[in-house]
């Protein structure tokens, strides 16, 4: 039997989890049952990559395991799952298990327990991910995960055909993994995608998207995007993706983005697509954005076309104005968006905007006295008690005068100059 009191040592995870984890899988061992580290932190230990959490396969009966420990969730209790809470730290800990029917290419109808761990390990999507770990450190890996891993190759655990359509999104975190780890897929594995990629319009959008960001953020994200166009999958979706390689430089721009600043690499995609910013729009509400991730891409893209828009002529102080125009209309958050996407485009050969006046837009941008109406030092309420006017249109209008003319410094963010100037305006307007 495995030693109990002497866990392996984890070198890429939080000592606390891997003790606490340590701690669930004694315990089962004590009671009689086998147990194991599985998945993706088994994998990501032996990569070196970091580990976010650690699942355990065990032997035992759900039931079993939920009457040993003091406190555990039936998360999936039916599928085998429950989560045991140990010390601050949770684990999912499920039985050894087979799956089958598969209706909606998702989820499975029927569930088997089984007493071997290498039955549940074949029932896993890649070999990478159907390897187990004892507390010993001793090795359950029946179908060459880690050779794979060392060839950097994404495999299929047996017939990709029918892991794919038992799930159809395992195709997307294919090329996935295959981007963010930088390995390719194995010649049957690719086949099989090519074979069951007509399924993958069962799954719901937002599992989709979920992986595709991970695309979008992994550091080859052009090199995912190329595979998941090659594969046909962008055009079987429930809501297909227009992609278009036509602006390549455009899509280059996107790796010299940050990782995280992932509305400016959706903006850059969608850029290349050559779609407007209404499209856009309806594209990511089909793809179940979050509204706010919606409308940080949507400003960023209506600023870029706005800008595009404006006429070029003009000295540096029109050119200031109508920077500082745009900046108020959109956000400040979308205009330091937008000079980092021109950055990156300028270096791609996509934008012929030259670095000067890209830093010239950024000091504007900076030297901004206020940014928004919030800013103001005076409400629209005070301005219709102190004109003696009835509200109406004139008054936002107003308001986005007066706030230009403050953030622009043409005159004091003070109530007693804004009120000065409204009275101008209001005066002009009605003599013209």
């Amino acid at each position: 039997m495995a030693d109990m009191y002497n866990s392996i040592r984890w070198r890429n995870a939080d000592p606390d989890m891997a003790e606490r984890s340590a701690d669930v899988i004694r315990t089962l061992l004590r009671h009689g049952h086998e147990a194991y580290w599985v998945g993706g932190c088994v994998r990501d230990e032996y990569m070196g990559r970091r580990v976010s959490d650690m699942d355990i396969t065990t032997s035992a009966l759900p039931e079993v395991t939920c009457s040993v420990f003091p406190k555990v969730i039936p998360t999936g209790i039916k599928h085998g799952t429950v989560t045991v809470l140990m010390e601050g730290q949770s684990f999912e800990v499920t039985t050894y298990r087979v799956e089958s029917g598969y209706e909606d290419h998702r989820h499975p109808t029927e569930v088997a327990f089984v007493g071997e761990v290498k039955e549940d390990l074949r029932r896993r999507d890649f070999t990478m991910n159907a390897m187990a770990r004892g507390i010993d450190g001793s090795w359950v890996d029946p179908f060459g995960g880690r050779e794979d891993i060392d060839r950097k190759v994404i495999r299929c655990v047996g017939d990709a055909r029918l892991r794919f359509r038992e799930d159809a999104l395992r195709m997307v975190r294919c090329i996935r993994f295959a981007s963010v780890f930088g390995f390719s897929i194995a010649l049957r594995t690719w086949r099989g995608i090519l074979s069951e990629r007509d399924t993958l319009g069962w799954i719901a959008m937002e599992r989709i998207r979920s992986e595709f960001e991970k695309i979008l953020a992994g550091p080859s994200p052009l090199r995912g995007l190329e595979m998941f166009v090659r594969s046909g999958l962008h055009s079987r979706m429930k809501a297909p993706f227009p992609y278009s390689t036509h602006d390549r430089k455009t899509i280059e721009a996107m790796e010299r983005i940050e990782p995280d600043h992932a509305t400016i690499r959706w903006s850059l995609l969608l850029l290349a697509c050559g779609i407007t910013t209404q499209e856009a729009e309806e594209l990511l509400r089909s793809w179940t954005f979050s509204n706010k991730q919606r409308e940080s891409i949507v400003k960023l893209l209506s600023l870029h076309e706005s800008y595009l828009q404006q006429p070029n002529e003009g000295d540096a102080g029109s050119s200031r104005l109508k920077w500082i125009s745009l900046v108020l209309a959109h956000g400040v958050e979308a205009a330091q968006g937008w000079l980092e996407m021109q950055t990156a485009l300028h270096h791609t050969g996509a934008s012929s905007a030259p670095l000067t006046f890209i830093r010239q837009l950024d000091v504007w941008l900076q030297d901004l006295r206020i940014r928004s109406l919030k800013d103001l030092a005076i409400t629209g309420s005070e301005l219709l008690e102190t004109l003696g006017r009835r509200g109406g249109p004139w008054l936002g209008e107003l308001l986005g005068l007066l706030l230009g003319k403050a953030a622009a410094g043409l005159i004091n963010n003070d109530k007693e100059s804004l009120i000065e100037e409204a009275k101008r305006v209001v005066i002009h307007n009605e003599g013209s």
